[in-house]
């Protein structure tokens, strides 16, 4: 008889394991909004970091020019030697790129090369796109308005980000986020 209960194995019972399950789904409870918000909180640290950067761009280039970046033709008569001149028209996303990430003059036309000295100022912004959107679908496009309204708020929560040539402000185009 003692060979028999020697060989017998013991294993968990039910009431083992719904307490081991209950105890496992209490910690995922706490752990796992943790996370969610430290990525929330990266979003809006990535998004902080991109506004600053872009805002010191357009900073610089309206010490230069005396007007915001944009707000006019970034074509002109200005010859642009050696490189491809800017063509876009005022208030579009291309002139504000045009005037942000090119060589520019004091009336704000813009080059692509410093053309012997024709085109003095800039690039101020070093890449030729925006960064993206981290908080709603990494939208790097700008839709650029001329309201001067320095109380703009977002037009939605699609992202991007929403530029006013007058004011110079430069927000997300999400309206949860565009406080920042």
């Amino acid at each position: 008889m003692n060979k028999l209960r020697a060989s017998v194995q013991r294993g968990f019972t039910l009431v083992e394991l719904v307490i081991v399950v209950l105890i496992l789904s209490v910690l995922a409870a706490i752990v796992i909004p943790q996370f969610t918000s430290s990525t929330d909180d990266a979003k809006v640290a990535a998004l902080d970091s991109s506004l600053s950067g872009v805002r010191t761009a357009i900073d610089m280039y309206y010490q230069n020019h005396g007007h915001y970046p944009g707000s006019v033709v970034s074509s002109g008569l200005v010859t642009c030697v050696g490189g491809t001149a800017g063509a876009a028209l005022a208030n579009t996303e291309a002139a504000f790129l045009d005037h942000l990430t090119r060589y520019t003059n004091a009336a704000g036309q813009s080059c692509s090369t410093t053309s012997s000295g024709a085109f003095p100022f800039g690039p101020y912004y070093k890449k030729d796109r925006l960064p993206k959107d981290p908080i709603v679908g990494n939208l790097d496009t700008v839709t650029v308005v001329s309201t001067g309204n320095l109380e703009m708020t977002a037009t939605g929560t699609l992202g991007g980000w929403l530029f006013d040539s007058k004011t110079g402000k430069f927000i997300v185009n999400h309206t949860s986020y565009d406080d920042r």
